[in-house]
């Protein structure tokens, strides 16, 4: 009986002492995560921009104090030229989340941030800050990334909440190259692929390891899979960072506002303005909302309606626009057939997407003038050779 009692007053040692080795390790891993979380927030923000007539809103982080750079998601961004960044407002050490708190106190909290070079490849933006509130610190890269099996931690300004600064924590399950497409285009970069969720607004935002470093910035969801994300690689981010940075494309309103030209949006969404030419009439030209890019190629297309001929071209008007296709100074012409059978004889030229606002005013009037001089040469009443010789007098100017 004796020998009983003392084998169960041992057992029972053997198991309190177990528990209390699991609750001291749990008790340890929650100060862990939660010194990690108050040095993570230090470098992250909530990042507010305005595209194609809308405010996105998404997270970045500060990657260097010294230059006051942040980064985020291009998809953040998109191709807007100026961001508000907030960081956490502090009180004994703990952040207000509430996004209203923030949204009344802009004057007082939000930070001017200008995009100064995207990646739409990796999905990746860099924003240069005006200045930096005190108890900010840039985070740091971690030197090695991270692996499957191992931890990772983040912070976000996910949609989904009224709150903002959310914490999550995760597992990484593997990391490789992978290819795929978003809303924006075409992405090809090595991934984090984690278990870990990420919602709407958590884009850009740090995922961290158990030691606080960085080793990927959160970009999108699995939409058809559960509890799988993405995130963009750390050694993606430092060569981001030490690459030739490209420029950010300017809004297409914004650039033709900047460029001094009246225009209107025309219903297919495209924007249109008309030229006033010698003849006293009025020509169209549409500059492209949306940008084409191809790599680190960005090009916009500005293009105009010289022609809308009943009949299919002939192969001697054919043959003259393609030879002056070639003494063009830029662009080229081409046929579309409607839907309404008819043919439209169009100019188009492409453009970097990146170009001054004087450029592309320079380029619209040329495809003004081109296309105006060209409207009689197309008529099916004139000869192919008066055509030629009108159009080919300009274009060799």
């Amino acid at each position: 009986m004796v020998k009983t009692m003392q084998a169960i007053t041992k057992s029972w040692v053997t198991t309190a002492a177990a528990t209390l080795v699991m609750v001291s390790g749990m008790v340890s891993t929650s100060r862990a995560d939660s010194t990690v979380y108050e040095k993570t927030l230090k470098s992250t923000a909530w990042v507010l921009a305005k595209t194609g007539g809308e405010t996105s809103s998404g997270t970045g982080v500060l990657v260097d104090a010294e230059k006051k750079l942040l980064v985020t998601n291009y998809h953040v961004v998109g191709d807007a030229r100026a961001a508000v960044i907030f960081f956490a407002d502090l009180t004994n050490g703990k952040p207000e989340v509430a996004r209203s708190h923030y949204l009344t106190n802009v004057k007082k909290l939000g930070l001017r941030g200008r995009v100064v070079a995207v990646d739409r490849k990796r999905d990746l933006a860099l924003i240069e800050l005006e200045k930096l509130p005190a108890g900010v610190a840039a985070i740091t890269l971690s030197t090695t990334g991270v692996g499957p099996g191992e931890d990772v931690q983040s912070i976000g300004n996910p949609g989904s909440t009224d709150a903002l600064w959310v914490y999550t924590s995760g597992t990484v399950r593997s990391v490789y190259q992978k290819q795929f497409r978003t809303g924006v285009g075409e992405h090809d970069f090595k991934v984090v692929e984690t278990q870990s969720p990420i919602n709407s607004g958590d884009s850009g935002g740090p995922v961290v390891n158990n030691q606080g470093e960085l080793v990927a910035i959160s970009q999108a969801i699995a939409p058809k899979a559960r509890l799988v994300s993405y995130s963009v690689d750390v050694s993606e981010v430092k060569e981001f960072l030490n690459g030739p940075w490209k420029p950010a494309p300017i809004a297409a309103d914004d650039l033709l506002k900047k460029a001094d030209l009246e225009f209107t949006t025309h219903e297919s969404g495209h924007f249109e303005v008309k030229f006033d030419e010698k003849d006293a009439s009025k020509q169209s030209v549409f500059l492209t909302k949306d940008i084409e890019y191809y790599e680190r190629a960005d090009v916009r297309k500005v293009w105009s309606l010289a022609a809308t001929l009943k009949e299919a071209p002939s192969t001697d008007t054919m043959i003259k626009l393609l030879g002056q296709n070639a003494r063009t100074k830029m662009g080229a012409w081409s046929v579309e057939k409607a839907e309404t059978g008819e043919y439209l004889v169009i100019y188009c030229v492409k453009i970097d997407a990146t170009a001054a606002p004087d450029a592309v005013k320079s380029t619209m009037e040329y495809v003004s003038k081109l296309t105006s001089v060209s409207k009689k040469d197309l008529t099916p009443q004139e000869s192919v050779q008066n055509a030629s010789q009108t159009l080919d007098s300009w274009l060799t100017k």
